[in-house]
């Protein structure tokens, strides 16, 4: 069984919530898109890309675009909705890509999953002025129902790595192998808010797809889904709608390579 706070069963965990998390993960919102990209971008690589939520946006900007994914599971479901797409199986320590292969890397919801040695390789992979662009798309909790939903999601959570925490995780990144060292000149940031419409029975889903509870025990995980479901009924928000939109804050972080 794997432990639900453990950082590496939960970053193992998406190889058997692909399908939940393919049908129910939210894109990204354009302005946060065009924000991370250096303006001259030409190819670009998707580090991390999970199903593909962030690489139909690159994809759309007419770019050449490289994925890099270590969940064949979740590759599958970028290749078949992406079939132009250069799509590898590695991991963000080990990317199967040449020396200074691209313009610009992107990661959604998925730096918090990294090890150290993965900003020497990003730097490795990127061109000279190239630039790295970091996302996540944060859930606006100054909603009540909203509120609610994340701390179903989250209750005894001991890891809880993706909310309220990316910059402190982004800065701590650079130093990397070589302390007080980094191959990035400075860290800019942006906040980008935006609704995802879907329907009211998505939530469940959408609760499934999440490496804490893919990662906790059925019956565990079980009760937590039956609170959402709870919430969907009961919430003055919700009850009784077939659609909602849910409030996202997309966090966003960019870095340009020195020299």
């Amino acid at each position: 069984m794997p432990d639900p706070h453990s950082h590496n069963d939960r970053a193992a965990s998406f190889e058997q919530g692909a399908d939940t998390y393919a049908a129910t993960r939210p894109p990204y919102p354009d302005e946060a898109v065009d924000w991370l990209l250096p303006d001259s971008a030409g190819t670009v690589l998707d580090l991390a890309a999970g199903t593909g939520k962030l690489t139909g946006a690159l994809v759309a900007r007419g770019l050449t675009v490289h994925a890099v994914e270590p969940s064949q599971a979740m590759l599958g479901h970028l290749q078949a909705a992406l079939p132009g797409v250069h799509a590898h199986v590695g991991t963000a320590e080990q990317i199967p890509l040449p020396d200074d292969a691209v313009d610009g890397i992107v990661v959604g919801q998925a730096w918090h999953w990294f090890q150290r040695g993965a900003v020497a390789e990003i730097a490795r992979v990127l061109r000279p002025g190239g630039r790295l662009g970091v996302v996540w798309n944060t859930r606006d909790h100054t909603v009540d129902w909203v509120r609610r939903f994340g701390e179903i999601l989250h209750r005894g959570d001991e890891l809880n790595p993706t909310e309220s925490n990316a910059a402190p995780v982004l800065q701590a990144a650079p130093a990397d192998d070589h302390a007080g060292e980094t191959p990035f000149g400075a860290i800019e940031s942006a906040t980008f808010r935006w609704r995802h419409r879907l329907p009211t029975s998505a939530l469940r889903p959408l609760a499934a797809s999440r490496s804490y509870l893919i990662a906790l025990p059925a019956d565990r995980r079980d009760e937590l889904l039956a609170e959402v479901d709870a919430l969907v009924a009961t919430h003055p928000d919700l009850a009784g709608r077939d659609e909602t939109e849910l409030p996202y804050v997309a966090e966003c972080y960019r870095a340009d390579l020195a020299g």
